[in-house]
């Protein structure tokens, strides 16, 4: 059996990795990634940039993508909760506009991988929440793009739980996106 499970999503190309854990009274032990291993389960990818965020209940971070130098991410939760999603921006998928989501914890350990061409961005359901990735591209600031995060047209189903709309938090950056339907009517989407 090899370390990692590949649970494929609805969207082509976007999957749920499980590790393997090894845990006895001492704790645990995991590897979080091997280039091998995924190479075995059809994840052939060259990372390049690990980030690393901090963000306290009601934080939803996104839906970000790039215009130039597309990321392929592959996302976890180290601390806490969090409701991951993937909104699949590629113009001749049959997927086109169409989201995934998972939640990512602390104790299941799964990890989500997303390929270039999509929109990322989750929301923080626990107290406080440390959320860990993995980039194929380097990061590039003039190349930044967003959706808004409630765009009917993608309808994604956050997990509010007792949160009102009200009480997420974003930024200011985050609350001007565009709608699918603008971004897909702008010069932006023909970079994409």
């Amino acid at each position: 059996m090899g370390k990692f499970k590949r649970i494929d999503t609805s969207i082509e190309g976007v999957c749920i990795i499980e590790p393997t854990v090894f845990g006895d009274n001492r704790g645990y032990f995991m590897e979080t990634y091997s280039k091998n291993d995924f190479k075995e389960i059809g994840l052939d990818y060259d990372f390049v940039q690990d980030n690393q965020s901090k963000s306290k209940k009601g934080v939803l971070r996104g839906l970000h993508f790039q215009k130039e130098n597309t990321q392929a991410k592959l996302v976890r939760c180290i601390k806490g909760e969090v409701f991951d999603v993937a909104v699949d921006l590629r113009p001749n998928s049959k997927t086109y506009g169409k989201w995934e989501g998972i939640i990512l914890t602390e104790e299941n350990k799964k990890m989500f991988m997303i390929p270039r061409g999509f929109a990322h961005g989750f929301l923080v359901l626990s107290e406080e929440a440390e959320f860990v990735y993995k980039c194929d591209d380097i990061y590039n600031h003039e190349a930044e793009g967003g959706l808004k995060y409630d765009d009917p047209d993608i309808a994604i189903k956050w997990p509010m739980g007792n949160l009102k709309v009200e009480e997420l938090i974003t930024s200011d950056k985050d609350a001007k996106w565009p709608s699918l339907k603008e971004l897909k009517n702008s010069d932006l989407f023909k970079n994409l």
